[in-house]
């Protein structure tokens, strides 16, 4: 008769600890070529922005420029160029807050009107990306051009005194080159990146809910801003976050809809790349407009402090 005294118990866990190496290595292999795709694409030319930011700017194409670590590029460019960088902030979310407006509308009728017809209005809100921005913008050079209908219209109902104390036109009559069509151009391009996140976030809402707030005796714009406004958040900040951001950094729409009293920072970085080569400058402007749009980023999520985006 065999003893079994003195023999240690089996671990249940050896077997749950013995998984092959390879399974424990799967999800590794599976991060990797996103892990690649963002160190080629993202790592690798924001480091060569930051040096190119901390460039010798006495440097020259000849001679070559030298990585002296010269901070005060910063500050000259900030100096330089602060009234472009402001404009681009100030113009994007003016855009923002009426893409909010138009879009809201229009998501909350996809989401709880719209009925059989959803799928075919949705498909028109992402129709525009099925054409080149650039038409597109160009096509609002038609729409405000000076003899066109849209500036008779707004000059014989005085809207166009209304924009001149806004500041948003010169004063003449005309649309072309002043903040209202740069303003314009931002608004229409990049209204579908937040009809979506809106739509999206809207039907999800359980119409019970909605239903539940006018049973409680609140009148509809009561419920709206008590009940569907709040569930919506998320979609808000998403779409807030998808059109302030690529708004701030556009260059096409003050390009082509702008005179050079409406140049963007975009306008600004492009010029010194391309054309001035001024490298250091451009890319202490590239990395000062970053940060902010990160900051405020950074500061807008946490105090809209919705659970899906914090």
């Amino acid at each position: 008769m065999t003893s079994t005294a003195g023999v240690a118990p089996a671990n249940p866990h050896d077997t749950a600890t013995k998984a092959p190496r390879g399974r424990k290595l799967t999800g590794y292999w599976l991060v990797l070529p996103g892990a690649i795709w963002l160190g080629l694409f993202f790592v690798v030319p924001f480091y060569s922005l930051i040096s190119t930011s901390l460039y010798d700017p006495d440097g020259s194409v000849l001679t070559g420029y030298d990585m002296s670590w010269h901070i005060a590029n910063f500050g000259d460019a900030i100096s330089q160029y602060h009234q472009q960088l402001i404009r681009s902030l100030a113009y994007a979310a003016t855009a923002t807050l009426l893409c909010l407006v138009i879009g809201y509308v229009l998501a909350y009728a996809i989401a709880f009107k719209a009925g059989r017809w959803k799928n075919l209005m949705l498909v028109l809100v992402i129709a525009p990306f099925f054409t080149s921005f650039l038409l597109r913008t160009l096509s609002w050079k038609l729409i405000l051009a000076d003899d066109g209908w849209v500036v008779s219209f707004m000059s014989w109902t005085h809207l166009t005194d209304l924009l001149n104390l806004l500041n948003l036109t010169s004063g003449d009559d005309r649309l072309l080159a002043t903040p209202f069509a740069v303003i314009a151009g931002l608004t229409y391009n990049f209204l579908p990146f937040m009809v979506l996140p809106l739509y999206a976030s809207l039907e999800k809402i359980d119409i019970r809910l909605i239903e539940a707030a006018g049973d409680l005796y609140a009148s509809p714009l009561r419920g709206f801003f008590r009940v569907t406004f709040p569930l919506s958040l998320p979609g808000v900040v998403a779409g807030t976050l998808l059109t302030f951001i690529p708004a701030a950094g556009d260059y096409i729409n003050a390009q082509l809809l702008g005179s050079p009293n409406e140049r963007m920072v975009g306008n600004v970085i492009q010029s010194l790349f391309t054309t001035q080569g001024d490298y250091a400058a451009a890319g202490a402007l590239s990395v000062t407009l970053m940060v902010i749009i990160v900051a405020a980023v950074l500061v807008y999520v946490r105090t809209a402090g919705t659970e899906e985006l914090v």
